[in-house]
């Protein structure tokens, strides 16, 4: 009996991790347009967009809040410090963990952001918290890879408190200029979902849904490069350290970066930005 679509994602993470860091550092996610625009590098605008995201939510110092698929950890560090709140960063891959701990430990912030490692279908419930437990729950570009997403929604609804917030950046399709029709989409995006181990990409109107069914109070679902191509965080200088990565299944992680500048150039690839709240009072 093969894997299951989540062990893979795991398995994927043992070379693509190494590869994404080698590469990518610690931040691994589009990042704000307008702040690209302003000239900033593509790692600023990444972090301008988390700290955008971290203002919709309201977090503040004290807060605690979820990051579910931390990656090696950059992004739940820098939002911790941003915002005075304490974080705990999830992962089903045990090097992804043990490699945000380290910079964690590096920047001396051991004590208010952890890392876990939890089961590969864990996202499913998240059984190990009791209910209203956090005060934000965030993700980067992380749902993509998730069978069942609207699991993963109504799980983070019930782990927020009142008026707590679910904010992330996810990997969307959509259509664009003559792709329009799900067969054009779909002969850019299976490849890009073939080779980055994803569950298929959802768009902008299929998250407002599975985050509305699971019972959040949608204030944003956009797409973050409408009516242009999403060539976003894409510096000029990484192409050749992609396209010539000679790292474990180094043909793999060749094919994906062709495949996912295919659907860029295509434009049927985007990235979109969420806010979602739970509804309620927040506690003082």
């Amino acid at each position: 009996m093969g894997m299951g679509h989540e062990q893979q994602v795991r398995a994927f993470y043992d070379y693509a991790g190494p590869a994404y860091e080698a590469i990518m550092d610690d931040v691994w996610h589009h990042g704000d347009p307008a702040a690209e625009a302003r000239g900033l590098s593509s790692r600023q605008a990444a972090l301008a967009l988390e700290e955008r995201l971290v203002r919709l939510a309201g977090l503040r110092p004290g807060d605690r809040a979820l990051d579910f698929g931390s990656g090696v950890g950059g992004a739940a560090l820098h939002m911790a410090a941003f915002s005075g709140a304490t974080f705990v960063g999830l992962s089903n891959n045990e090097w992804l963990s043990q490699r945000a701990r380290a910079l964690a430990a590096e920047r001396g912030q051991a004590d208010r952001v952890q890392f876990l490692t939890v089961g590969d279908e864990d996202y499913t419930t998240l059984a190990a918290w009791p209910d209203m437990s956090f005060d934000a729950v965030t993700f980067y570009e992380s749902v993509c890879h998730l069978p069942r997403k609207e699991r993963f929604f109504q799980s983070a609804y019930r782990l927020l408190k009142p008026g707590g917030a679910l904010v992330g950046v996810d990997w969307l399709r959509r259509p664009y200029g003559a792709h329009r029709s799900p067969e054009e989409i779909a002969r850019f995006i299976d490849p890009v979902n073939e080779t980055t181990c994803l569950a298929g990409l959802g768009t902008v109107h299929e998250y407002r849904a599975m985050l509305e069914g699971a019972g959040f109070r949608v204030g944003l679902a956009e797409d973050l490069f409408p009516g242009v191509l999403c060539w976003g965080s894409t510096p000029p200088e990484e192409r050749p350290m992609w396209l010539g990565y000679d790292g474990p299944e180094g043909t793999l992680i060749r094919a994906g970066k062709q495949a996912l500048d295919a659907a860029r150039g295509a434009g049927v690839f985007t990235a979109g930005a969420f806010a979602a709240h739970r509804p309620g009072t927040p506690s003082s």
